[in-house]
């Protein structure tokens, strides 16, 4: 299926964000606090949230377009200048009233020290000329992925999946919050774990999260449900279920991971495949995304080596 994925064309939309990172030396203890002090030495900018989707859904060679909003800020248009070099087709609405969305993280000795968040909300004008600008696009896609960060940028999630599936279009949601009922109507979502457990409850056995499954699929009107579940891997639920292993590798970072398995779940289903091929291509892809440091891509290349 790898061999279509050129022909393949998604929209992304959601909250973007840019991943700064910097790296430095821990040599010693502040003197003012019981805290590490970081020397510095490099920083780096990559593409986060939705954007992060994007970038791996253009890094298994689909044509990418994605559909966000920003701040006028530096940090808006470092996002515009990554996604030009990522040949991913941003349409970035500009908000001169808020910070486009900044997490920072201060990385020593190749471990994650501290984090920095910077957000504001978008305002309802700007998402309601990205709701205009969806309903152009969504024609010229075979999929379409909702990445919700709950950051405001996906306030109109429920229309876009209406205009979507009007227009015949799969709709895979990345999820966020306890209130599902907005994404009512979406082709598969995409929960990890905790995710799920903080919108169905717990559960004891296979059995008793195969029937919290199939209840939430009916609720809902999902033609699936995937959960990716860590240690434990995937679990599709549809019509039939198929459960994926975890890759035996060592887990570096799993931050941005999520956004690898939705992207590689879509690339695959807009390629042709069936469920139960693309959940395993998609595990494959989170087993090596996970033994890279921060917010990181699965290439083309990388993917075909591991299957």
């Amino acid at each position: 299926m790898l061999d279509k994925v050129a022909e393949v064309r998604l929209l992304v939309v959601g909250d973007v964000m840019l991943d700064r990172y910097w790296f430095g030396e821990v040599s010693r203890i502040s003197p003012e606090a019981p805290v590490p002090v970081v020397k510095v030495e490099r920083q780096e900018e990559r593409l986060g949230g939705a954007a992060n989707v994007a970038r791996n859904a253009a890094s298994l060679g689909a044509i990418t377009a994605l559909l966000s909003v920003v701040g006028d800020d530096d940090a808006g248009r470092a996002l515009g200048r990554l996604l030009a070099d990522g040949q991913i087709d941003a349409g970035l609405h500009i908000d001169r009233d808020i910070d486009t969305i900044v997490k920072l993280r201060v990385i020593g000795r190749q471990q994650q020290l501290l984090r920095i968040d910077f957000e504001t909300p978008p305002s309802h004008e700007i998402l309601q000329a990205k709701l205009a600008d969806f309903e152009q696009r969504v024609t010229q896609a075979d999929v379409i992925i909702l990445s919700d960060y709950g950051k405001g940028g996906l306030t109109h999630i429920s229309e876009m999946i209406r205009i979507a599936r009007s227009h015949d279009k799969p709709v895979l949601v990345d999820p966020k919050g306890d209130d599902w009922g907005k994404y009512a109507g979406a082709t598969v979502i995409t929960p990890n774990r905790s995710e799920l457990k903080q919108v169905v409850g717990s559960w004891k056995n296979e059995e008793e999260l195969a029937a919290k499954a199939r209840k939430l699929r009916g609720d809902l009107g999902l033609e699936a449900l995937l959960v990716t579940r860590s240690e434990e891997g995937m679990t599709l639920f549809a019509d039939e279920t198929h459960h994926q292993a975890a890759q035996a590798r060592e887990v570096f970072d799993v931050s941005g991971a999520g956004d690898t398995v939705i992207a590689t779940l879509a690339v695959m289903l807009a390629a042709g495949a069936d469920w139960a091929e693309a959940i395993r291509v998609a595990n494959v892809a989170a087993g090596i995304v996970v033994g890279k440091l921060g917010t990181a891509v699965v290439t083309r290349e990388e993917l075909l080596a591991a299957l």
